[in-house]
């Protein structure tokens, strides 16, 4: 992204440690839904499909991977706005619904299977509980974050990563 020195970056869905495991030395806020008591930096409990306690154009990017999909598709045009509101850039990275392999089960099309009948083969996965996940396509991310860039698994499309830089006219 070549971010300026001093940079200020928030990470969107940041879990126990995020995008501070890779890049220590960044000025990174973490933001999640839940408490991360372990998280080594800035801080905050907040729900990005409402109002982040931050102004707007505070940072100079937001991070978010692998998020959106797990926001339901009702609430996601607010979680973009948010994001596009906080930052002058945004990096925001999600599993493509094209590929053939469902990316938290690791099943083979499990985010094809109608959704009455997804939580019993869902026990057949890697993870252990269920949760609902919806699974972008390249329209829906675009119409959200502008311009998209396929991120390729041999000819497939793995997933949909939009970069804006801080730098790029609005």
């Amino acid at each position: 992204m070549r971010l300026p020195e001093g940079a200020r970056v928030l990470d969107v869905g940041c879990g126990e440690v995020g995008l501070r495991l890779f890049e220590p030395a960044l000025d990174i806020t973490g933001v999640d839904l839940m408490h991360r008591p372990d998280y080594a930096g800035p801080f905050v409990v907040a729900d990005a499909t409402e109002a982040l306690p931050f102004d707007e154009n505070e940072f100079d990017l937001v991070y978010c991977n692998s998020v959106i999909e797990h926001i339901a598709p009702s609430k996601r045009t607010a979680f973009a706005a948010e994001i596009r509101r906080v930052a002058r850039g945004w990096f925001v990275q999600t599993p493509a619904f094209s590929f053939p392999i469902e990316p938290h089960a690791l099943l083979p099309g499990a985010h094809w299977v109608p959704v009455g009948i997804r939580p019993y083969y869902w026990r057949f996965g890697a993870t252990d509980e269920w949760e609902e996940i919806s699974l972008l396509r390249r329209s829906e991310m675009e119409s959200l974050f502008g311009p998209v860039l396929p991120e390729r698994f041999g000819p497939l499309v793995k997933s949909w990563v939009c970069v804006h830089p801080a730098s790029a006219a609005r």
